[in-house]
């Protein structure tokens, strides 16, 4: 019953210096949380992907289209349960700034390579059968506010011809695991190839190819690119994940950047708590000595320091963290970077909080543990 009131009062004292250090901890950890959300973009769900699905491409890379002929023939090689196309279209909606992707598919393949998005099945009839019809995801659907029925129009790119292309929202798709990428738009293939010009008839962007075993990868892979050896499209085959991690490694080694912004962040961070602490401890120097004077342990003192350095850490770090995760919900990236922020890291947050929070009070605790009553009242 002492303990707290004596807590808040100390707390209430320098109300600006209090809510300013709080206020420290809120945007270092609100930084971590959306530091950890884009790393686990980046690498964390890589390894999410399936073990099951290659990942057909051109040999120069995605810029090379490939024949759709290529379809049947990769159905046939030993090892392949089953496989689905797709193209970028690349379109704009209303703004060059509002990416997000655009997958001309066929639906009925390219849904059973992906069963993990989920469309309810009276709107994925609707979509099938509507040429002009698209599925969107959920958080696609929330940023633009459409809904079923919705008509879209897309300015299409220069090499796909240019002008308007009119989709109607026929279904929302949503996944079942939380980072699933719910910012992807999906239209009909056979729209494509009646709207772009003919160049582009019996063209694909890339391959999903499903194996009948991860075991098999290697020599599923091997023998994909093998049919295709010294043609005028030759193919370059790998793991969904490692496709994945190539782009990964075009940034950089983003989890090395992310510590060490933190690094910096959470040192700094140490430093100023740290001398805060310190200069409300001297402040209170009389009265902690008056305290220790009237019969209380220098236990409670000690306690009494590390608890107001830990509620300040506690509050402004858990707010930040708060703030955080409903920033990567909304998908600040808007489709770019997948943004998850896992049990894991939220977690990790709430250890960096409290171990700040513990260390930034430690030392000014134990010298108002160790203050001498006598030197303290000689001093007032």
């Amino acid at each position: 019953m002492r303990f707290l009131p004596l807590l808040l009062a100390n707390l209430r004292r320098k109300k600006l210096r209090t809510a300013l250090t709080a206020g420290s901890f809120l945007v270092a950890l609100f930084l971590f949380g959306v530091l950890a959300g884009i790393s686990s973009g980046f690498s964390d769900d890589v390894n999410l992907f399936d073990a099951y699905r290659l990942v057909v491409i051109g040999r120069t890379g995605l810029m090379q289209l490939l024949p759709l002929s290529y379809y049947d023939r990769i159905k046939r090689i030993p090892g392949v349960a089953d496989a689905a196309y797709s193209t970028w279209f690349g379109g704009v909606y209303q703004d060059p700034k509002n990416f997000f992707a655009q997958f001309a598919v066929d639906p009925e393949a390219w849904h059973a390579m992906y069963p993990e998005f989920v469309v309810d099945p009276p709107e994925w009839r609707d979509f099938v059968a509507d040429r002009q019809g698209v599925v969107v995801g959920r958080k696609l659907a929330q940023r633009f506010g459409w809904k079923v029925g919705d008509h879209v129009p897309l300015k299409a790119p220069g090499y796909l011809g240019g002008g308007s292309w009119d989709f109607n929202v026929r279904g929302i798709m949503r996944g079942t695991r939380p980072q699933d990428d719910e910012g992807q738009f999906w239209l009909q293939a056979k729209y494509l190839y009646e709207k772009a010009p003919r160049y582009w008839q019996g063209l694909v962007g890339w391959y999903v190819v499903r194996i009948k075993s991860p075991e098999e990868a290697v020599r599923v892979g091997r023998a994909i690119d093998g049919e295709f050896a010294n043609s005028a499209s030759e193919t370059r085959t790998q793991t969904e994940s490692a496709f994945a991690a190539s782009f990964v490694k075009q940034m950089g080694n983003i989890k090395f950047l992310m510590l060490s912004i933190g690094s910096v962040v959470f040192f700094t961070l140490l430093l100023v708590t740290g001398n805060t602490m310190a200069i409300a401890v001297r402040e209170r120097t009389g009265e902690l000595a008056v305290l220790k004077a009237v019969g209380f342990s220098d236990r409670f003192v000690l306690g009494l320091v590390l608890a107001e350095s830990l509620l300040i850490a506690t509050v402004g770090g858990g707010i930040g963290l708060w703030l955080a995760r409903g920033a990567v919900a909304q998908d600040l990236a808007h489709g770019l970077i997948l943004m998850y922020l896992s049990p894991a890291a939220l977690a990790a947050g709430v250890g960096l909080t409290l171990a700040t929070g513990l260390l930034a009070g430690l030392l000014p605790a134990v010298g108002a543990m160790r203050l001498s009553v006598v030197d303290a009242l000689r001093r007032i």
